[in-house]
């Protein structure tokens, strides 16, 4: 048997020269359910993008008939339009109004289809969707595994999203955030809710169970960036009307190469009475975010109910995470996210006030009527009657069209690019914020997962915001002022230099 004999090794001292390797990095957080509901958000607001609907309106007017015909079936629009698919021939022969009929209606089909939170369906994610279009449409706008995972630092695939969006649904399939509120307002009891709520025919049913992932900020800020005031001025043109200046810049270009656009134009003017006004729009603004618009057609407005809160808070919350990503970038120290936590719930609350009255409605109506005009204003035929700049990189087809509107017009000068990025960034951070149980979390780990996962948004905001107005988010004090009040002075600084 041999002898046991016991080494002991002493470490090296560590020697002048040595290299030691030190790994720093930023702390972890725990996952948490709600990431799965920020990947639905950004999921579907990319879907009711521009792009996914001028490709759906590409197949209603060019490619089959068919799809109109059967999405008017499955959500049930021939019972409360006189349009009906019997007037529909197998080319979608229209005239006068009747083609910015279909166009009005296509658009609202796809905002059906599109603007539902992604929900359990048959054991599978899928979207809010009749299962007779699967043969006709995509309805899915595909997600970006690789993405998603280096959003939320894990590695992660569409079925594990799918588990966690269920465990975050939980057991009633709805957002917990409506649950706590119908829970509070007829209890826990499903057969009272039943008794109480208008929730049948589904109809109504899906604000509660699948409510349209609708922002009006995202309309807010496409009005500031002139969008309607574009197709406004088009449609005066089109009608051989002068506008409100002494010179009209629009007088001495020829329609002609609108002939083609001749029956839609002629419907979009012919509805004028069924769109809504900009006071409408205003004093909705107002009710939900306490914005006001800025401008000639604009009344002094006499609120009944004002979010006058809503603009600091959200300022100072954007303003708290860009103090968090700079303390989350330095490995040397721990980031506080309580803070960040705090001024989520604090917008939260405030959103949550302003849900009401108009708050379904007319956001749905203004997105409906504003896709529509990016739509016309995408059209060759606006390129060939405005010009603009060709070489200028643009994003969606028609903002070449509302720039080259505003150096017309002289209206304000910076490009729209960066007010559509206002309001498709504003959305989906605001859309998490919205229904997101925040009243309740008193995690720090999830107002940091937060953080991380909308930065790419959130930081372009920050900065399309201080392009737009000047203004810097990430700097004290809190800017509080209304974003027209910049606007306006932008306007007369430059009307000044001009001078």
């Amino acid at each position: 048997m041999a002898n046991k004999i016991d080494i002991k090794i002493n470490p090296r001292p560590v020697a002048k020269d040595d290299i030691l390797p030190v790994t720093m990095r930023r702390t972890a957080a725990q996952v948490t359910s709600d990431e799965a509901l920020w990947v639905a958000i950004r999921n579907r607001c990319d879907a009711i993008g521009f792009t996914r609907f001028n490709e759906f309106i590409q197949k209603v007017f060019c490619e089959q008939s068919e799809i109109i015909q059967e999405v008017m079936k499955s959500a049930g629009a021939a019972k409360f339009n006189p349009l009906t698919p019997q007037k529909l021939d197998a080319r979608l022969s229209i005239n006068a109004v009747d083609s910015y009929n279909v166009l009005r209606l296509a658009t609202e089909i796809f905002l059906l289809i599109e603007s539902g939170i992604i929900k359990k369906q048959d054991g599978k994610t899928v979207t809010l969707t009749p299962d007779t279009l699967d043969q006709f449409l995509d309805t899915q706008a595909g997600i970006d595994e690789s993405e998603e995972s280096g959003r939320l630092n894990d590695s992660v695939t569409v079925s594990t999203l799918e588990t966690r969006l269920r465990q975050y649904f939980g057991s009633s399939d709805k957002l917990p955030y409506l649950n706590r509120i119908l829970d509070a307002l007829l209890g826990p009891d499903p057969a009272l809710r039943v008794e109480k709520l208008p929730y049948c025919d589904y109809i109504l049913q899906y604000r509660y169970s699948c409510p349209s992932l609708l922002e009006l900020i995202w309309s807010y800020w496409h009005e500031e960036g002139m969008l309607v005031q574009t197709m406004n001025a088009i449609a005066m043109r089109f009608q051989n009307r002068r506008g409100p200046s002494d010179r009209d810049p629009l007088a001495e270009l020829t329609i002609d190469p609108l002939r083609p656009l001749n029956n839609l134009l002629w419907g979009y003017i012919q509805n004028e009475h069924n769109r809504l006004t900009i006071p409408r729009r205003a004093y909705e603004y107002d009710s939900q975010y306490g914005l006001t618009l800025y401008g000639k057609a604009v009344p002094v407005l006499r609120s009944a109910d004002s979010r006058s809160k809503f603009l600091e808070a959200f300022h100072n919350l954007l303003y708290r995470t860009s103090i968090f990503y700079r303390e989350d970038a330095d490995t040397t120290v721990i980031a506080d996210a309580y803070p960040l936590l705090k001024a989520i719930r604090e917008v939260h609350l405030i959103l949550a006030e302003g849900a009401h009255n108009q708050f379904g409605d007319l956001p749905w109506t203004a997105r409906v009527e504003m896709l529509i005009e990016q739509w016309l204003l995408a059209r060759p035929e606006m390129q060939e009657f405005i010009h603009g700049r060709p070489m200028v990189p643009y994003r969606e087809e028609w903002m070449g069209r509302v720039d080259a509107m505003k150096k017309l017009q002289g209206w304000n000068d910076t490009t729209v690019t960066h007010f559509q990025e206002l309001g498709m960034y504003g959305e989906q951070v605001l859309l998490s914020i919205r229904y997101g149980d925040w009243i309740v979390i008193n995690n720090e780990d999830q107002a940091k997962n937060w953080a991380r996962y909308w930065k790419p948004e959130i930081q372009g905001y920050i900065h399309a915001y201080r392009a737009s107005t000047g203004v810097d988010l990430n700097n004290e004090p809190v800017d509080t002022k209304p974003p027209w009040v910049h606007l306006k002075n932008q306007e007369e600084r430059k009307l000044a230099n001009a001078r």
